[in-house]
């Protein structure tokens, strides 16, 4: 009887690896501390994770992503030099969640999308802002579903 196999299943490849002892215990360590089913979702999710990050190191290639920020939202000026930011790169800044933790600290996720290398920027730019006290980029090539921003022209008109 055929094996009938899922389209994901048609679409990939069979690799054989050999690594060191010590990297495959941390990677069966990881497998089994992330929950992932089987070695090859977990080796696809790692590798997916890496080149995501080359190309973000790369240029100008389009990516979304998220910046998260903490910050002391007590300092003078904070919030507004960051929506400041925002607004210079309203192309980029797709949207924010703020929330309030604990010593007057805010932790602010802002989802972004546009050429890595701007993004980066964008990211450098609040990272740069008195105040902050952390912060990371973190970036993606899978991309948001088109922003509509012009009216769909209606057939009944």
């Amino acid at each position: 009887m055929p094996v009938t196999r899922s389209k994901s299943e048609k679409n990939a490849h069979r690799l054989t690896i050999s690594i060191p002892d010590e990297l495959h215990s941390q990677f069966e360590e990881l497998m089994a501390e992330r929950g992932f089913v089987n070695r090859s979702q977990a080796i696809a999710e790692v590798l997916n994770q890496h080149i995501s990050d080359y190309y973000s190191l790369k240029g100008n290639s389009l990516m979304a992503g998220t910046i998260t920020l903490f910050y002391d939202h007590k300092r003078a000026g904070i919030k507004q030099q960051i929506t400041d930011i925002h607004h210079e790169h309203i192309r980029e800044v797709i949207s924010s969640l703020n929330v309030l933790l604990q010593n007057s600290c805010t932790m602010e996720v802002i989802l972004v999308q546009g050429p890595a290398k701007r993004l980066r920027q964008i990211a450098n730019k609040l990272l740069g802002v008195k105040g902050m006290i952390a912060g990371r980029l973190n970036l993606t090539r899978t991309l948001l579903p088109q922003i509509q921003t012009e009216p769909e022209e209606d057939s009944n008109d």
